[in-house]
């Protein structure tokens, strides 16, 4: 209730803080980002460097996911169009599980 009525800005801090809190961040940052640090480099500079261009490219992603999906919003929201990507996607999830199922190994 707290984040609704802080409107955007609390929905922006409740996203940072989760992904702050999130280990599969962290642990991302420890083993993926050393290999990018050149040898010679300062790494806790290069390596925050690399974690705020990895943020804005993810702020840009979805600030562009954003703006297109917000004119589809109210289309989106009709129950029956709810209706019909729910029954897509379960049958995306059952046709991956049967070829899970009967794949031979």
């Amino acid at each position: 209730a707290r984040a609704e009525r802080a409107g955007a800005s609390g929905w922006f801090l409740r996203g940072c803080l989760t992904n702050a809190l999130n280990p599969k961040v962290g642990i991302f940052y420890v083993t993926f980002l050393p290999q990018f640090i050149p040898a010679g480099a300062d790494v806790l500079s290069f390596s925050l460097l690399l974690a705020a261009v990895h943020a804005a490219l993810g702020v840009a992603w979805f600030a562009v996911l954003v703006a297109a999906t917000r004119p589809l919003a109210r289309w989106l929201s009709r129950p029956a169009v709810m209706r019909a990507l729910d029954r897509l996607t379960g049958g995306v999830f059952i046709a991956f599980g049967l070829r899970l199922a009967l794949e031979r190994r």
